[in-house]
């Protein structure tokens, strides 16, 4: 990925770390190296072809190392880089927010589930009272 100097920071970082799968992937690999089955086993409900793109594309940007070793059949490692580790602290922070506020986000999402949505309806036209002519 390049890094563009004219662009918004957060907007990049979230293209490079994004996803449902990446920063979960990272964040395994923060308690240390892992085989492929491993990561499968740990992350259920990401698919195998899912898992090797998003591991593909974080090697490519240099957060996960992969090591082959020369054995029948292959022994296939990944672990994080020096640069992957320096995402775990912005992980661990994201994880932390989520704590600090998560009455807040319950009550929210509580309060959303007992107010019905509006009918589409009423936005589709404009009352007779308000259209100009």
């Amino acid at each position: 990925m390049k890094i563009e100097t004219n662009r918004c920071p957060v907007d990049q970082a979230l293209e490079l770390l994004g996803g449902k799968w990446k920063p979960l992937i990272l964040w395994r690999l923060s308690a240390g190296t892992l085989r492929f089955g491993q990561l499968q086993r740990v992350m259920p409900h990401v698919t195998q072809r899912m898992l090797t793109l998003q591991l593909r594309e974080l090697e490519s940007t240099g957060l996960v190392q992969r090591t082959i070793y020369p054995e029948v059949p292959p022994k296939v490692e990944y672990a994080l880089t020096e640069l992957g580790r320096s995402v775990i602290p912005v992980l661990e922070s994201l994880g932390q927010w989520l704590q600090d506020h998560a009455p807040e986000l319950r009550a929210v999402t509580a309060a959303k589930a007992q107010v019905p949505d509006a009918p589409l309806e009423q936005f589709r036209t404009a009352p007779a009272s308000r259209v100009r002519h």
